[in-house]
């Protein structure tokens, strides 16, 4: 037996591959570690946010599959998808192109026990069952990385969580950043014996970093890198008056790009998926079908009876689960075009169907002659149809 370290492998992709050349028999068995469909992280690259780009709100708004929660705030902070240039010095080398990036309100009342802003990214527990982690054995591994950049020198905190059987959190610091300077952050996490994931579509592990967390979510007893059973009081160490500096700093920013998390007892270079791969990834929770005003949505309604309309979508991909819909309504903000008459209505008033497939229906002020059909037409600026199965 022989052993031949490559560079590269033409048409894999794959850094410092070991192959094993069997002399006898002339098979080989190739050790890649930098192999392809391995962040479990979606979107990391923050390249997708069919939402839009900008908002104070909280929850899902901006880039794709991460949310910014906020409570106690006296000002809500934004969330935003950020272009870097040149001189976002260490990512944008790398290829990273936009950031996902909070800007701080100005918090006047001081940093309260209940006061929170954090960024998640929920992942399917079949997901993390299926990865190839043999996540109840501590000599089994899962490295956490990403970069990081904040407007004020600090420590942060952030934590894994797992959602099946008892709760498990694992809490990890950033260690102190340098302001305004982009650093990269790997944590390589054992398994243990406490650990549960499903072979389900539900929630089965969330990420979550924090710029900040008040006394009511943390404790000081809580002891880093290590898993320990989740409490919604003991999620990370306190910050205290030693940590709030961010917090406490008027429009202070809080940047990541880059998020990785792959089965390996070490970091990996990331992995860059195109534009298109990560959107269709990202369809499988949200999918935006109809934004722009005065367009034909690319959908067809029919008049199911003389005041009832529906509307058939077909999910592509299929979603995670049966979606809700999310739509911007108003007056007029909808219409559909039959016999050269546009038949104006404010947004449809219930969905039903699977992952695969869904119907809009619409009951009230519509006129129309049943079996008849027409072009969904969008209306209004802020009118938009969409379809959610968020975890």
């Amino acid at each position: 037996m022989s052993e031949i370290k490559v560079n590269s492998i033409k048409g894999v992709g794959a850094s410092a591959a070991a192959i094993t050349v069997n002399n006898t028999d002339g098979t080989c068995i190739a050790n890649i570690t930098n192999k392809p469909n391995r962040n479990l992280i979606i979107n990391g690259a923050m390249q997708v946010a069919q939402r839009g780009t900008s908002s104070t709100s909280s929850n899902y708004q901006t880039v794709d599959r991460f949310i910014t929660g906020h409570g106690g705030t006296d000002e809500s902070p934004t969330q935003a998808q950020h272009a870097l240039t040149s001189s976002d010095t260490g990512p944008y080398a790398e290829g990273f192109r936009f950031s996902y990036h909070i800007t701080n309100g100005n918090q006047t009342s001081g940093a309260g026990a209940a006061d929170n802003i954090y960024i998640r990214q929920r992942i399917e527990a079949q997901n993390v069952a299926q990865s190839g982690w043999n996540y109840t054995s501590s000599s089994s591994y899962i490295t956490l990385s990403f970069w990081v950049k904040s407007s004020v020198a600090q420590n942060f905190y952030g934590y894994l969580r797992t959602a099946d059987g008892t709760s498990q959190r694992y809490a990890f610091e950033t260690g102190s950043l340098s302001a305004n300077t982009w650093t990269k952050i790997t944590k390589t996490i054992s398994g243990n014996s406490n650990l549960q994931f499903d072979d389900n579509n539900e929630n089965g592990l969330e990420v979550v970093i924090i710029p900040f967390w008040g006394t009511d979510q943390t404790d000081s007893g809580v002891a880093l890198n290590a898993w320990g059973a989740f409490s919604s009081t003991t999620r990370t160490p306190d910050y205290g008056t030693a940590m709030d500096d961010w917090y406490l700093a008027n429009d202070a920013t809080f940047e990541l790009t880059g998020v990785q998390l792959e089965v390996s007892d070490h970091a990996t270079s990331f992995e860059h998926r195109s534009f298109g791969q990560e959107l269709q990834l990202c369809k499988r929770y949200y999918q935006m079908f109809a934004n722009t005003n005065q367009k034909y949505s690319g959908l067809t309604a029919f008049y199911y009876t003389n005041s009832h309309l529906e509307c058939m979508v077909r999910y592509e991909p299929e979603m995670r689960a049966a979606p809700s819909l999310d739509q911007g309504t108003g007056t007029d903000y909808f219409g559909v075009y039959v016999n050269n008459q546009l038949d104006q209505f404010s947004g449809f008033s219930a969905i039903s169907g699977d992952k695969r497939a869904g119907s809009l229906d619409q009951t009230s002020n519509i006129s129309g002659t049943a079996g008849h059909a027409g072009g969904l037409f969008i209306n209004n600026a802020n009118a938009y149809i969409a379809f959610t199965a968020e975890l």
